[in-house]
């Protein structure tokens, strides 16, 4: 092709017009939450253009006040060790699971129904297993951060699993075969080979399995009912009474818990993507 043609540039406009859309879906919200952050409750006002409308002076109070009713930095510490101790089991114990069902599901019948049964929990709802829950964990005296962190082992098994055993076929058996020609345990093979090898998929599984568990408000809700324990999203049921919401500090409280989980979701997002990506089945 000559060098002075030009390629006309073609546009899907239907796809762009809801790129665009799904912009302002999520940006108008963001924008709102900030906005009422930093407002006084005196600003507020019934019409659309004093909610719209710019603090008319920026102010930290709101935060501040925030962080005292919530008990933030008491909160913050069960909300990150509450998601950091499941992000790390939940990465070694499903990556063995996902291991030995990805690998297996093809040549033993067992694996293969073992496979279906474990992600078949992505269909069950959690309304149908809480009073279950909130009664079994209560009986084993572990309706606390022990019994959460549990629960949410479980919780993400199914979707993590499938995710390993998705991106177990990037992964070619010869290396296994040639660990095994040099002496290696099927357990030394994987910590040793496989493991490090699924590092984008290490990646996905935490980012996502921290994002629900950061978010989650239910589970606490109901395990750790009266135990004197909140999570971040658990406090921030504090501005909502029988009577109205306190939006000033509602939002101001929503920022404080984002900002955690949005730095680490910033720091790992090229590896979910390429774990995602990885993992596709071909």
């Amino acid at each position: 092709m000559p060098e002075n043609v030009k390629v006309k540039e073609r546009y899907n406009w239907p796809v762009t017009i809801l790129l665009i859309l799904g912009l302002i879906t999520v940006a108008f919200p963001l924008y709102m939450t900030i906005v009422i952050a930093f407002k006084q409750p005196s600003e507020m006002t019934n019409s659309i253009q004093g909610i719209l409308s710019l603090p008319a002076h920026w102010s930290l109070e709101n935060f501040r006040e925030a962080m005292e009713v919530t008990d933030f930095w008491h909160s913050l510490g069960n909300s990150f060790l509450i998601t950091a101790i499941t992000m790390v089991l939940t990465i070694l114990i499903h990556s063995v699971a996902g291991y030995a069902v990805g690998r297996n599901r093809d040549k033993s019948k067992f694996f293969g129904l073992a496979y279906y049964y474990i992600t078949s929990g992505m269909f069950v709802p959690f309304a149908i297993l809480m009073m279950p829950l909130v009664k079994q964990t209560a009986q084993m005296h572990i309706d606390n951060l022990v019994g959460v962190i549990l629960c949410y082992l479980v919780f993400y098994m199914p979707m993590n699993v499938m995710l390993y055993s998705g991106y177990l076929k990037n992964i070619p058996v010869a290396l296994e075969e040639a660990a095994r020609v040099d002496g290696a345990s099927t357990w030394t093979t994987f910590w040793q080979v496989i493991f490090p090898l699924m590092k984008p998929m290490h990646a996905t599984v935490a980012v996502l399995t921290a994002l629900g568990t950061w978010n989650d408000v239910m589970t606490p809700l109901v395990i750790m009912s009266g135990g004197g324990m909140n999570t971040l999203p658990l406090a921030q049921l504090t501005f909502q009474t029988q009577f109205g919401t306190n939006y000033n500090l509602a939002f101001a409280s929503y920022l404080l818990a984002l900002l955690p989980i949005l730095i680490f979701y910033l720091f790992a997002q090229k590896q979910i993507i390429n774990g995602v990506v990885n993992g596709a089945v071909k």
